[in-house]
C-alpha cells in the first residue's frame, strides 16, 4: 500500500512509508475455505506452543529422577506416561531381568530429550549411575540436605554397583546413613534395581586409601602409587586375589571405574616371584666392559644398570660431561648387543583393569597366571546379599 492510500483512511492520515496498519475484518467477510485455514493454523499454533513447552520443561530435568505409568509395551521398550507428555525407555536401558506391565508405577531418569516429527521424545534410563545416584538423594535425607555427599558411581546394572560417599559433617557417619538402622533405607533401593548389589565405599582424599576400600570385600596388603601414568599396583594376599578380581572381573573393574584409577593386581607370591626376577634380570654397567673412566661416570649421574642405560635418552646420554655422541652411540649399541645375548626372564604375571574397561561376558571367570595353569579359579566369596558396606579401620580418619 502506497501512502497516498493510506492516508485515505481517516485514522491514518499521518501514516508515513515504513509504519504497520491494522484493519478489522468481519468474520462475515470470510469464506468457507479462509474459516478452515485459519482455524488449521490456529491448531498448528497451539500445538507447537505446547511441544516446545515440553521441550523446555524435561530438557531442565535432564538426569533427574521422574515417575510415570507404564502405558504400554512393545518390543521390549516401554512407553510411559508423564506429567505432561510421553516417555520412551528402550530396552537397552531397562535393568537385565526386570519385567514392567501395563499400569505399574515405574521410576527412571531423563536421559535425553530428542525432537521430532510427532513432538519432543523423553528418553528415560534405569540402567545409568544417574539413576543410583537419584535413588540414595531420595532415599537417604542427609544427602538431599547435601550433609552426606556422593563423590562417585560406578555400575554394572542388574548385577553389582560401586558409590563412594563422604560426610562433609564429622558427627555423620556417611556408610551408615546411606545404610539405615537394619538396612532399611539401602534395601529399598534393592528392591527397586530388582536385586542388584551395593558397595557403598566411604570416599578418601589419599588415593592408595580410596583404591584400597574400593577393592573391598578384598583386603590389601599394600598399594603402591604410579602418579605419572595414573596407575596403582594393588599387592595382595594369595587367597585374597580372586576376590578382588571378582567373578569375570567385575569387582576390580568397578573399583578403576570408581577411582579413575588404571589397578594392577598381583598376589603377594606373584609380586615376591617378580622382584626376584627383577633382582635377576639387574644388569649392572660394569658387565658391559666400557671402561673404569665411562663406567665412573654412568654412575655418578645415577645409571648404575644396563636397564636404566637404555632408558635415559639419547640427548641426555650426550650431556654428560667426556661422553659424545660416538660414545653415546657405542655404549648403546653395546648395552643393545649385551642384553640381545643375555634376554631377561619373562615379568610375573599381573591383572590389569582400567576404567574404560567394559562389562566382560556374562558367565565369563577372570583367573591369575597360577590359577590357569592349575586349571580353577578360587570362587568368589559370598557376601550378604543386596549389599556390601565396608567399615572404615579404626586409625582410618572419615573425613580426610
Amino acid at each position: 500500500m502506497t501512502v497516498a492510500e493510506a492516508r485515505q483512511f481517516p485514522q491514518y492520515r499521518d501514516a508515513n512509508v515504513g509504519d504497520v496498519l491494522a484493519f478489522p475484518l468481519r468474520i462475515e467477510e470470510f469464506g468457507r475455505n479462509a474459516i478452515q485455514t485459519a482455524k488449521q493454523v490456529l491448531i498448528q499454533r497451539v500445538r507447537e506452543a505446547e511441544r516446545d513447552k515440553v521441550f523446555r520443561e524435561y530438557s531442565d530435568k535432564i538426569g533427574q529422577l521422574v515417575r510415570g505409568i507404564v502405558q504400554q509395551v512393545d518390543r521390549g521398550n516401554v512407553i510411559v506416561k508423564l506429567d505432561h507428555s510421553e516417555g520412551f525407555l528402550p530396552a537397552r536401558e531397562q535393568i537385565p531381568r526386570s519385567y514392567h506391565r501395563q499400569g505399574d508405577y515405574v521410576r527412571a531418569v531423563v536421559l535425553n530429550v530428542d525432537k521430532s516429527i510427532k513432538g519432543p521424545q523423553v528418553i528415560l534410563s534405569r540402567t545409568h549411575p544417574d539413576f543410583l545416584r537419584r535413588l540414595f538423594e531420595t532415599e537417604v535425607p542427609e544427602i538431599a540436605e547435601s550433609i552426606v555427599e556422593v563423590k562417585a558411581v560406578a555400575r554394572e546394572a542388574g548385577f553389582r554397583s560401586k558409590i563412594s560417599v563422604f560426610s562433609t559433617d564429622p558427627r555423620v557417619d556417611a556408610v551408615g546413613s546411606c545404610v539405615g538402622l537394619k538396612g532399611s533405607r539401602v534395601q529399598s533401593i534393592v528392591r527397586e534395581l530388582g536385586g542388584e548389589r551395593i558397595d557403598i565405599v566411604p570416599w578418601s582424599q589419599d588415593p592408595g586409601v580410596f583404591v584400597s576400600r574400593a577393592l573391598q570385600p578384598a583386603k590389601a596388603m599394600d598399594v603402591k602409587v604410579l602418579e605419572a601414568d595414573k596407575r596403582m599396583m594393588v599387592i595382595v594376599a594369595d587367597d585374597q586375589l580372586s576376590l578382588a578380581i571378582g567373578k569375570g572381573g567385575q569387582n576390580a573393574r568397578l573399583a578403576a571405574k570408581l577411582t579413575g584409577w588404571k589397578i594392577d593386581l598381583i598376589s603377594k607370591s606373584e609380586e615376591k616371584k617378580r622382584q626376584e626376577i627383577e633382582r635377576a634380570n639387574r644388569v649392572d654397567v660394569e658387565k658391559l666392559e666400557l671402561g673404569d673412566a665411562t663406567t665412573e661416570k654412568l654412575i655418578s649421574e645415577g645409571i648404575e644398570t644396563v636397564q636404566e642405560l637404555l632408558a635415559t635418552p639419547f640427548e641426555k646420554l650426550v650431556e654428560i660431561q667426556g661422553i659424545g655422541e660416538k660414545t653415546a652411540e657405542r655404549i648403546l649399541a653395546t648395552a643393545h648387543e649385551y642384553l640381545a645375548a643375555h634376554p631377561p626372564a619373562p615379568p610375573a604375571a599381573i591383572e590389569e583393569f582400567t576404567p574404560e574397561m567394559e562389562a566382560a561376558p556374562e558367565g565369563a571367570v577372570a583367573v591369575t597366571g597360577d590359577e590357569a595353569a592349575s586349571g580353577s579359579a578360587a570362587p568368589e566369596a559370598d557376601a550378604p546379599e543386596g549389599v556390601v558396606a565396608p567399615v572404615t579401620p579404626p586409625d582410618e580418619n572419615r573425613g580426610a
